[in-house]
């Protein structure tokens, strides 16, 4: 069987003749570790979250349910990676392919629609406080069901057979067939990097520069007035808006370049480790995400910390994350204000 009858029908090779025993070992470990800070990572997330219901505020309910995404990919994705790189072949059947594709797929598309969300909201909060309505628990659940359902929508058209699910690269992970030659895959292939990707970028890109600019134009204005404080907070916002930005690229553009070369080219022979990396760069998505969204803020940190202390480490103060507006008419001094407009993006 060659390697697009096994796209189209999805059925996993029996035996590991395309990359070397010790390739799928070295293959193992590391989606071993992965799996492992994925879990961990997540399951801290929703553990904290659920044993301080003050965390549960609107723009928090979107993290909680980016975590829930990011932890099945880890349990669907990268541990089910790890035992069949074990035994060097995908040998779980074909139903489990296409189960695993699919779940991939989905809980990829939610944790990365989430995170567009999770920019529009900030952006909202910070340079719109007064357009609207304010973010509620209601909107924020609102959110996060749209998401999943749209989601829900390009994850299973491949079932109905627009695309399809199918072993990849070096066989044992299944995701989208994108080494199918079809017009039927190459049509899918190209709307879902417009709309599942390109669009994405283009939000969390311009709703993020615009939160910076609002807060470089609050510097400016309090500088007379010692802005020290605000400055270090709008250092500490760019770098982390950076981590986001870098951090997105890094999981999900492999895999989309992937994709359009395939549609640009489709002559073109990929060797099996390229074509198996890009999927691999988005199953590390689950160990970062919970870093930057979650535990680079220290109310969450020594909640956490609490957590896995049993106790013995109690927080300093109240826990929670305020998603406070810029107060454009009342400029901060440097004197307690300054550090509280200073936490108005929390990014």
């Amino acid at each position: 069987m060659d390697v697009n009858d096994a796209g189209r029908s999805g059925e996993p090779a029996e035996a590991p003749t395309v990359f070397p025993r010790v390739g799928y070992s070295v293959l193992a470990f590391l989606m071993f570790i992965n799996t492992l800070l994925s879990v961990f990572n997540n399951g801290l997330v929703l553990g904290v979250s659920l044993r301080n219901p003050g965390l549960l505020r609107p723009v928090n309910l979107l993290v909680v349910g980016l975590a829930a995404s990011d932890l099945m990919i880890g349990l669907c994705g990268s541990l089910v990676v790890t035992v069949t790189n074990y035994r060097g072949s995908f040998f779980l059947g074909r139903a489990a392919c296409v189960f695993q594709g699919f779940a991939v797929n989905y809980f990829g598309l939610v944790s990365l629609c989430t995170l567009t969300l999770l920019s529009y909201e900030r952006y909202k909060a910070v340079c719109e406080p007064r357009v609207g309505r304010r973010l509620s628990m209601r909107r924020s659940a609102a959110g996060l069901a749209c998401v999943w359902l749209f989601c829900l929508f390009w994850a299973t058209a491949p079932l109905l057979g627009w695309s399809g699910y199918g072993p990849e690269g070096v066989r044992t992970s299944c995701s989208l067939a994108w080494e199918e030659r079809s017009w039927s895959n190459y049509s899918y292939l190209i709307l879902y990097t417009l709309t599942c990707f390109l669009f994405p970028v283009a939000v969390i890109v311009y709703c993020y520069s615009k939160a910076l600019a609002a807060l470089r134009q609050l510097n400016k204005s309090v500088e007379p007035q010692g802005g020290g404080c605000l400055r270090q907070e709008t250092r500490r916002a760019t770098k982390m808006v950076l981590a986001m930005i870098a951090a997105f690229l890094a999981c999900w553009l492999p895999y989309t370049a992937l994709s359009l070369a395939v549609v640009l080219r489709p002559r073109l022979a990929i060797p099996p480790l390229l074509a198996t990396m890009p999927m691999y760069f988005a199953k590390t998505s689950p160990v970062y995400n919970p870093v930057i969204y979650f535990l680079s803020n220290k109310q969450f940190r020594d909640a956490a910390l609490e957590m896995l202390s049993c106790g013995r480490r109690a927080p300093r103060g109240s826990v929670g994350l305020a998603m406070r507006p810029l107060n454009r008419r009342r400029p901060p001094g440097c004197s307690g204000r300054i550090a509280g407009q200073g936490k108005v993006l929390p990014l």
